[in-house]
């Protein structure tokens, strides 16, 4: 079979061009980026593990009324899901201090935040998706206020899902971010949640240790993302068929490494 046309390549995903009109199919590649794609890498396997675990936490939220656009998984690496126009705001939310928040404002990582904080930035890489308010977003008319809304009304709804979800398996959802799309029906529009939800995007800490089970390993140099997207995965139950059941301790990880290095 032929390969579809390709749409667009991003640091974690390539899209093509979809079996009937209106849908895309996501591909999820294995490269890792930090610092606005300023530090590249490749951590094997991880474009499966985020496809299962987008998989399984879209379905959930499908469940529950958040709509999405994913339809299906297809493969390991690929799933079908509807063709939206991208809203240009990257929506991050946070319940415990940590990354950039820590950094800017001096409080310490790890401190829990007072309540939910939502905040907006505007999606270009070339300007490093810079903090911005909803003024800015009125004034650009970059959304709607009615698409506002809805997209701060899901993103307290998705979080308070995910909390439950990540607290019953051991761990703490620190922050993530989320992106939204218009759905068009006609010249009739409605926003809808896009992209990925995985290890990609969100801080995730061990409950009783603080490990850290996200991208936040290869950032920072600490080794042992494979073991920790795997951690997760197996977490929720997801381990693809034919990988190691058993589970993956980081400590092991560390102690390798501290003799490597010792």
């Amino acid at each position: 079979m032929a390969r579809r046309r390709q749409i667009y390549e991003g640091k974690a995903k390539i899209l093509y061009e979809g079996p009937e009109p209106g849908t895309i199919i996501q591909y999820f590649k294995d490269d890792a980026t930090a610092f606005n794609a300023q530090k590249k890498g490749t951590i094997s396997g991880k474009g499966v593990l985020n496809n299962r675990i987008s998989e399984h936490i879209f379905t959930l939220l499908g469940q529950i009324g958040v709509p999405t656009h994913f339809i299906r998984r297809l493969n390991m690496r690929e799933q079908l899901v509807r063709q939206v126009e991208i809203i240009p705001i990257e929506v991050v939310v946070r319940n415990v201090a940590a990354g950039s928040l820590s950094k800017k404002l001096g409080i310490e990582e790890g401190t829990q935040l007072p309540r939910t904080l939502i905040e907006y930035c505007y999606k270009d890489d070339a300007l490093g998706d810079p903090l911005i308010s909803e003024e800015h977003i009125a004034c650009f008319g970059w959304a709607t206020q009615d698409e506002m809304h809805d997209i701060a009304d899901m993103a307290i709804r998705i979080n308070d899902f995910m909390c439950g979800l990540f607290a019953g398996i051991g761990i703490r959802l620190v922050d993530f971010k989320l992106e939204f799309g218009r759905l068009y029906d006609g010249e009739y529009s409605r926003v809808i949640l896009a992209d990925e939800i995985s290890p990609d995007g969100c801080r995730l800490w061990d409950m009783v240790t603080n490990e850290k089970l996200d991208k936040d390993r290869f950032r920072r140099d600490l080794g042992g993302e494979v073991e920790a997207y795997q951690e997760v995965a197996r977490r929720l139950g997801l381990l693809p068929e034919g990988l190691d059941t058993t589970v993956l301790d980081l400590d092991t990880h560390r102690k390798k490494r501290e003799k490597e290095e010792g």
